[in-house]
């Protein structure tokens, strides 16, 4: 398949000048020995984690919020290994995006590929469900080898980097990317029986949702997940990728379709997506995307833990 042409006419300003440089260095690290880009990344992680104050103080909070029984330098070792794991993520999207498709075989293997098959077979369509790990952007290419999807985006403030984005995801997943809040987009394609990529495991504060638990912590959490099976009539098929110790590469697993989802209690079914992306996270903690302020929505009454 031909590579998508890059819309280089509209994108000439120097202001857009940094962003074709960070491009063409991503470009450069997916040709780099596997090896070599995680040590990069990792490397890159650290620099990361002494620049990035604010950020820092997020995942700081997050973790201590998370996983209140470690002791207070047990976070910082796992605070630190998700800064690496964030600088590894961004040569993974390198790869994600660029490499060939014989390399990324090589690379991983997906598991439970036949309750992807099975619920897909159903015509019913399936909404792809997984959380923010660093691994996100490789993970899904993974995925494209067993089936074509629509990716859920957030537009990006830079509009060359989010055109671009767009351009690659598209061709690599075989459907066009939707935006987070295109809900009707969502709805049309999986009453066509595709497959639609969501990760629900963000705090947007307005979008509808309900306080459950995540961590142990009340979570503001969108209910658009069953929202959206119960209206198109869709399947929710979990899926989760772990990137493996050292150079052992990846492993995307595939869950069983959920039974008796969506319910009749939006709460239950938001509490029961929470509780599948909480089981992964602490299958591999460091690669979880600790940087968001998951819980800056708080209940009535609660102040703002990030402060």
């Amino acid at each position: 398949m031909a590579e998508p042409a890059l819309p280089c006419r509209r994108f000439m300003a120097p202001r857009y000048w940094p962003v074709w440089l960070g491009l063409g260095l991503l470009r450069l690290m997916a040709a780099l020995p596997f090896a070599w880009q995680l040590r990069l990344g990792r490397g890159l992680g650290q620099v990361g984690r002494r620049l990035a104050r604010r950020r820092r103080h997020v995942v700081r909070v997050n973790l201590t919020l998370c996983f209140p029984d470690l002791s207070p330098a047990e976070r910082e070792r796992l605070l630190a290994e998700h800064f690496a794991a964030l600088g590894a993520g961004l040569f993974e999207t390198a790869m994600a995006w660029w490499a060939p498709d014989e390399q990324i075989r090589r690379l991983g293997r997906v598991e439970g590929v036949e309750h992807l098959d099975k619920a897909l077979q159903e015509g019913r369509g399936v909404i792809l469900l997984t959380g923010h790990f660093t691994t996100l952007e490789l993970g899904a290419r993974f995925l494209t080898q067993h089936c074509s999807f629509h990716a859920i985006y957030r537009r990006h403030d830079n509009p060359l980097f989010q055109t671009i984005m767009r351009d690659w995801r598209e061709r690599r997943s075989g459907y066009p990317p939707l935006t987070r809040t295109d809900m009707r987009g969502m709805i049309r394609a999986l009453r066509k029986g595709r497959a639609v990529w969501y990760a629900p495991d963000q705090n947007f504060g307005a979008e509808e949702g309900v306080f459950v638990p995540f961590f142990g912590v009340s979570t503001y959490t969108t209910t658009a997940t069953a929202r959206l099976a119960r209206i198109a009539g869709a399947r929710v098929v979990p899926y989760f990728p772990q990137r493996l110790p050292g150079t052992a590469g990846y492993v995307i697993r595939i869950l069983p379709a959920l039974e008796d989802f969506p319910s009749d209690d939006l709460t239950a079914d938001s509490r029961r997506v929470n509780e599948l992306i909480e089981a992964a996270a602490k299958h591999c903690p460091e690669q979880y995307y600790w940087v968001h302020r998951r819980f800056k929505s708080r209940p009535p009454g609660e102040k703002d833990c990030y402060r």
